[in-house]
């Protein structure tokens, strides 16, 4: 039986305009006791000044776990979204996520294929993520970290295509991030159908619902959208999500991913209403 574990992802301070110690904080005091922060290279202005929650690799890591433990939050996984499909910016940055991951104590760094340039054909696609993949196996190898792969981009946004990029490395350590907002909005396949066919390589979670507006706006002509509404305020029907994953004999983090902190917490109202004891705390 599936057990679940919640997380925050960072993007629920965008709406707010603020750093990532106030995110952290503030995760801290709406009940969370996990984080999914967002990493970037080099220096970031907005950043600096603590008007985005993104935190750069230049950094000490252990900064970042200094942060989060003084708030007594942890850091579950990172956001360290990188095109696998560009290996000169995705090896370096992937590869210094895990790292950093590692660091911090977290076991998960999220990834996606992202959008396949129009002067790039198929098989060039495929060969590059491969590269990728591969270079960043064998640092998660080392590291024991999971690679999870994203639906959010030309080919992951169908159980299909999933599977194949998760498989052009073959390793336990590279797996899924399933994002329920981002595969209901791509409309290339049934939700529920396909969190079903992946389920097994599914060990993290983006868990976004989608309003009612938002899916009337952009459904079926996007890949994929940064944050959804409050949970349990949308168009995903959770109770289906979770019969889906009930079977699986291990913990799984939901890491929510909403844009304004009330959606944050009505959220979390909602996982510990829904899942009961099978959320642990």
């Amino acid at each position: 039986m599936a057990k679940y574990r919640a997380t925050l992802n960072m993007e629920y301070i965008k709406d707010a305009a603020k750093g990532f110690q106030w995110g952290v904080e503030k995760a801290a005091e709406l009940g969370y006791r996990y984080v999914e922060p967002m990493v970037h290279t080099g220096w970031d202005l907005l950043s600096e000044v603590d008007f985005f929650h993104s935190f750069s690799m230049e950094e000490d890591p252990l900064l970042m776990k200094e942060i989060c433990d003084r708030a007594g939050v942890r850091v579950s996984g990172i956001s360290g979204h990188s095109p696998l499909m560009k290996p000169e910016a995705a090896v370096p940055r992937l590869t210094r996520a895990i790292v950093f991951a590692d660091a911090c104590g977290a076991k998960f760094v999220n990834t996606d294929d992202m959008i396949k340039p129009d002067w790039m054909d198929d098989e060039t696609a495929w060969q590059m993520m491969r590269y990728t993949l591969t270079k960043a196996r064998f640092v998660a190898e080392r590291h024991g970290v999971n690679v999870c792969i994203e639906p959010h981009g030309t080919f992951s946004c169908t159980s299909e295509g999933l599977l194949r990029i998760a498989d052009l490395a073959p390793s336990p350590w590279i797996n899924v991030n399933f994002d329920t907002g981002n595969f209901y909005l791509a409309a290339l396949e049934d939700l529920y159908e396909g969190l079903d066919r992946v389920k097994d390589r599914v060990v993290h979670m983006h868990a976004k619902d989608i309003s009612e507006r938002h899916s009337a706006d952009e459904r079926g002509l996007v890949t994929g959208t940064p944050v959804g509404c409050a949970l349990g305020e949308g168009m995903v029907d959770w109770e289906r999500v979770f019969e889906v994953l009930e079977p699986l004999d291990r913990e799984i983090f939901l890491s929510v991913e909403c844009g304004r902190v009330d959606e944050a917490e009505r959220s979390l109202e909602f996982l510990r209403k829904t899942l009961g004891d099978k959320l642990i705390e």
